[in-house]
């Protein structure tokens, strides 16, 4: 990971007062020029303001700025939700000089209280003011700055180089509970000096979501505010042309996502184990992340993970509610290399005890081998513990 933001991006932060706790709650990402533009957004019916409004820029394919809240999530507000995201986008564009249709909104934090717009507006001056004034890129700040129940910022960076060309992608995430992302995650941002075709950039998001926050779970609650945007302003000089070219570009585009998706997931609320649940042997990929799907969200097979618990008739049983044909007396499970169960039947206790030493590790996988077929899926979960419900219990006081 290198600690740099793309070529011609900076970012800032500053303290506008909306959330409960101190610390900058307010940041800003600026491309020099309008950039391309891709986004992916969350498929909750109930939709945030920012996710209604930056729906329709997105049409243009192009921005050139995103400011960030948290501490609110300018969800269920009604027509006055609308026009604060639309006033956000407004300020900002004003104070950076640039056209309010490139600049885009998010917001995250608490559903169904009022934007506390004048905060805001009032904050956004300064926050342009601390863009120009950051020579570093300000990367950091804004990380932290979009957190609510995260623990630790989330960044991840990494070169190219297309023919002769060296170019950067650059996310920054946030995310820790209400994680079962159903198109993308909670808020993340991408940046690329890349030059990248429109339709290229679309359906590499796209694609790459499905590999990284579309295979992900905390608590199995998918968020009204979800969002990804990419942005490639072509900076570097790299220009993404050829198939060739655009294969490197999507290698690096999927590592940097799974990167900060098993980030969000290894800070999930309360989390103390990243666990990758691993399906094979299925009918087809479908019905393996079907059954991958219902392991990783299961509440009895996250609550033994905290309980380092071998429990693998939870694992099974999960597998048998997955709406997926399976024959349980052919199922075999694995903790790592730990064979913990042989066609559908216990492999003993010295497997057991030979399991429960994994599950004490941070990051482990589980195994599932349906050998009913070729499919193969894998989604990354983690472990349900008494603090989750404490944080969520005490979320809006």
């Amino acid at each position: 990971m290198h600690n740099t933001i793309a070529k011609g991006f900076r970012a800032a932060a500053v303290l506008a007062g909306i959330k409960k706790k101190t610390g900058k709650d307010l940041g800003l990402i600026y491309s020099e020029i309008p950039a391309d533009a891709a986004a992916v957004f969350t498929r909750n019916r109930v939709l945030a303001a920012p996710v209604l409004v930056d729906k329709e820029k997105i049409k243009s394919g192009k921005c050139q700025a995103v400011i960030v809240n948290s501490g609110n999530a300018n969800c269920c507000t009604g027509g006055q939700g609308i026009q604060d995201a639309f006033s956000m986008c407004r300020a900002t564009a004003q104070a950076l000089g640039i056209s309010e249709e490139l600049v885009y909104a998010a917001s995250t934090g608490v559903i169904g209280q009022p934007m506390p717009i004048t905060k805001v507006l009032h904050a956004v001056p300064g926050l342009v003011e601390a863009l120009r004034a950051e020579k570093a890129g300000g990367r950091d700040d804004f990380a932290r700055a979009i957190m609510t129940t995260d623990l630790v910022p989330k960044v991840f960076s990494l070169p190219g180089e297309i023919r002769g060309k060296r170019f950067r992608i650059t996310g920054i995430a946030k995310g820790s509970g209400m994680i079962r992302p159903d198109m993308a995650t909670m808020l993340c941002f991408v940046c690329t000096d890349a030059e990248v075709p429109s339709r290229f950039l679309q359906e590499s998001l796209s694609l790459a979501a499905d590999c990284s926050f579309n295979r992900i779970t905390v608590d199995g609650d998918t968020s009204t505010n979800d969002m990804v945007l990419l942005m490639a302003n072509g900076m570097s000089g790299a220009k993404i042309g050829t198939e060739a070219d655009r294969e490197i570009f999507q290698s690096l585009l999927n590592d940097v996502l799974l990167s900060l998706a098993k980030m969000i997931v290894k800070d999930g609320e309360g989390a103390s184990k990243l666990v990758e649940i691993i399906v094979q042997g299925a009918a087809s990929d479908a019905d393996a992340r079907k059954v991958a799907d219902t392991i990783a969200h299961s509440s009895l097979v996250k609550t033994a993970l905290f309980g380092e618990d071998a429990n693998w008739g939870r694992i099974l049983a999960a597998a048998g509610r997955a709406g997926v044909p399976i024959e349980p007396d052919r199922v075999d499970i694995r903790f790592n290399d730990v064979l913990m169960a042989e066609n559908g039947m216990s492999c003993g206790d010295a497997a057991e005890a030979a399991a429960t030493e994994i599950l004490k590790m941070p990051e482990f996988a589980i195994v599932t081998d349906l050998k009913s077929g070729k499919g193969r899926a894998s989604v990354f979960t983690c472990d349900f513990s008494v603090e989750y419900v404490r944080i969520n219990a005490d979320y809006r006081t």
